[in-house]
């Protein structure tokens, strides 16, 4: 009997063997299943006189081939993997949005800038001045266009994330039910193998979401946990997220703050909000992070450029007169401010009705945050630059980077205010004017050489600028126009020219080296305090190719007078109709594509940098994108080194256990025919 008790046992143990190496071929391509492999051992011998005798094999138990380690690895930078590469992936498509070529923005703000050379060149000539307007009016539906491709990728992002939200709670509950599975089975004392690859493949398409990390409970359950400490899964219990807007900062009615958050909604637990900086990897981290930044900042460059042209063309148009003789409308539509979000009681905006300088525009989000009430903090988040502010109910505002924040109420301890001011800009902005004569392409002041003059001066240029002295304040504060903003504060500049008397004359000193100005009381803005000056005394200085300026316009002169030569600068509207044929201002409009509005760029290489700031950012992505990617490929390599199926191997297994097999059943068969045997001579 004792042959025969051996040869059952070998037999069974080898069929055992044979059928998990079946098993494992037939799961070559199951994702997430780990190699199996039989574990022998020696049945306990019989003892006998002549010693113990063997009494065969059973099967101790069926082993899962894994690593804790590369498993919990492979799992975290496949997370990390997720995130980059849809973040760099969105990030391309925003890149789109700012490229080149004749279809791109840039060449349609060129196109618009030089269409006025026409203008200077023939004033009067309504075809140029109708191809001006064409052209603005076609930047304007360019910008519109760009804007509301960033704002159909918002839309996709969102809807991604709130799919991915879901999928998140499926997984979740989906491993709360196996974490009970496994509970029960465990209590036999084997192992839930396929359980367990069912849970860790689980786990890793969690991570694919979301990173997490895992912490696993005396009764065979893993506790999953987000963002460091907030439970996905625990034991049985699943929590569901959520995305949506965020609590400190929300909405306010159709007009969105795009702070989006991931939100955990325990039950009877306060909503947590986690961010993109909280979560790791994952692509809901990923793509919160082009969200709430990458696409910030597009959204941000795109609409400082609509607001600096159509402030600084404003401005300038409103420097001119019509060829009907009416000072100059504005060609494009304005923000008249950007509203505050808060979840607190704080009530305040950003004055866009102030005139403010474009080259002191950053491409940024702000926060104000009321840390000592009335007072605080404004931080720029594109670089977390701050500046304290007193008292944030000043009437006149506070300004920072040439905008100013107003308050009519005041934040409780800690209350933050989130400002997007040029998040909107793009999207609305429209061309006003469509009338070619209702283009201020002259100046309203004109200049006239005197006959008898004996020197060389000629006229190099003259406009209006807007630039004066404060009206308040000691000492007077130089003030310029929105466009070249320095030295010194802004304030009191509207868009009216200041008034032109019927007649200044500007008279050369030979001797002192410059002109002395009658007609006007106005202290020359070359002639800055604490100097002296007294009207029609005082001499300014001189230098050829230099401007004069005065209140609100400036001339430039050229070439070399005698003494007691005279230049007449008057209102080119007492002059006839001579304002018709003039094209000062619009030789302003003009070089505003050579004056330095944002980033110490010009108009004509604003379009460029943000082109080259959205392409270093994409760029950055893709790379980080290839070596996460890279990580995450060789960790999953090393892992299933351990864990996956090789058929070669398992074919030579096959081999071997048939050959124990069939060992096996002829040891059977044998003891069967020494049974048989001892029976028929007992038998006799």
């Amino acid at each position: 009997m004792g042959l025969l008790n051996v040869g059952a046992r070998a037999l069974m143990a080898n069929q055992v063997a044979l059928q998990t190496a079946g098993n494992n071929i037939a799961n070559v391509n199951t994702p997430g299943y780990s190699r199996q492999s039989v574990a022998l051992q020696t049945v306990q011998g019989q003892f006998s006189g002549a010693g113990y005798i063997g009494q065969g094999v059973d099967v101790r138990t069926i082993l899962r081939n894994q690593s804790e380690l590369l498993t919990r690895q492979a799992a975290a930078a496949g997370s990390v993997s997720a995130g980059d590469t849809v973040r760099a992936q969105r990030l391309s498509q925003l890149q789109e949005i700012f490229s080149g070529g004749p279809t791109g923005l840039g060449a349609a703000i060129n196109d618009m800038m030089n269409a006025f050379s026409d203008v200077v060149a023939a004033p009067t000539d309504l075809s140029a001045r109708t191809l001006v307007l064409t052209r603005m009016d076609e930047t304007a539906s360019r910008m519109r266009t760009s804007a509301d491709r960033i704002n159909e990728i918002q839309y996709t992002v969102t809807e991604e994330l709130k799919n991915s939200a879901n999928t998140v709670n499926s997984l979740a509950k989906q491993m709360a039910a196996i974490n009970e599975q496994i509970a029960r089975a465990t209590g036999n004392g084997q192992t839930p193998n396929d359980l367990l690859d069912q849970r860790e493949q689980v786990i890793r398409e969690i991570n694919q979401y979301v990173q997490t990390t895992q912490i696993p409970a005396d009764d065979g359950t893993i506790g999953l946990f987000v963002g460091g400490s907030q439970p996905l899964v625990l034991g049985t219990t699943a929590t569901e997220v959520a995305v949506g807007d965020s609590g400190t900062f929300p909405s306010s009615g159709q007009v969105n703050s795009g702070q989006v958050k991931l939100l955990f909604t325990r039950p009877g637990s306060p909503k947590i909000e986690l961010d993109e900086n909280m979560l790791g990897g994952g692509s809901i981290s990923g793509l919160l992070r082009f969200n709430n930044t990458d696409l910030a900042e597009g959204r941000n460059l795109l609409g400082r450029m609509a607001l600096a042209i159509g402030r600084s063309i404003n401005y300038q148009q409103g420097m001119g007169l019509t060829l009907d003789g009416e000072k100059g409308k504005p060609l494009f539509s304005e923000p008249k401010s950007a509203l505050g979000y808060t979840s607190g009681i704080a009530e305040g905006i950003i004055d866009f009705q102030t005139p403010l300088g474009t080259s002191q525009f950053a491409a940024s989000d702000y926060e104000v945050r009321f840390t000592s009430p009335p007072g605080g903090q404004i931080i720029r988040l594109s670089d977390n630059t701050t500046t304290n502010v007193l008292d944030f109910t000043d009437p006149a505002g506070v300004m920072m980077d040439g905008l100013t924040f107003k308050f009519t109420a005041a934040g409780t301890l800690n209350e933050r205010v989130l400002f997007k001011p040029f998040a909107d800009a793009a999207a609305n902005i429209q061309a006003l004017v469509y009338s070619p004569r209702d283009l201020a392409a002259a100046n309203p002041v004109n200049a006239a050489m005197d006959p008898s003059n004996g020197g060389t001066l000629q006229l190099a240029e003259l406009k209006t600028t807007g630039a004066h002295w404060k009206t308040t304040g000691t000492p007077p504060v130089f003030v310029d126009p929105p466009e070249i903003i320095s030295n010194g504060v802004v304030a009191d500049i509207t868009l009216d020219p200041q008034t032109i008397p019927s007649q200044i004359t500007l008279k050369y000193e030979q001797d002192k080296g410059g002109f002395i100005i009658s007609g006007t009381s106005e202290r020359p803005l070359n002639v800055p305090p604490p100097d002296t000056y007294v009207a029609g005394t005082t001499v300014v200085p001189y230098t050829s190719g230099q401007a004069i300026r005065l209140n609100g316009w400036s001339i430039t002169l050229k070439g070399t007078p005698k003494d007691g030569d005279i230049v007449t600068v008057g209102d080119a509207k007492l002059d006839g109709d001579y304002y018709t044929r003039n094209a000062g201002n619009a030789t302003a409009l003009m070089n505003l594509r050579d004056v330095k509005m944002f980033d110490e760029s010009t108009l004509s290489d604003g379009y460029a940098s943000a082109m080259a700031q959205v392409g270093t950012r994409t760029q950055s992505a893709l790379f980080a994108s290839d070596l996460s990617k890279s990580i995450a490929v060789n960790l999953e390599n090393d892992r299933t080194a351990v864990s996956g199926v090789n058929l070669d191997e398992e074919a030579a297994k096959l081999l071997q256990y048939q050959q124990a097999y069939q060992a096996s059943a002829k040891m059977l068969q044998i003891a069967q025919s020494v049974f048989d045997t001892l029976i028929q001579n007992l038998g006799r």
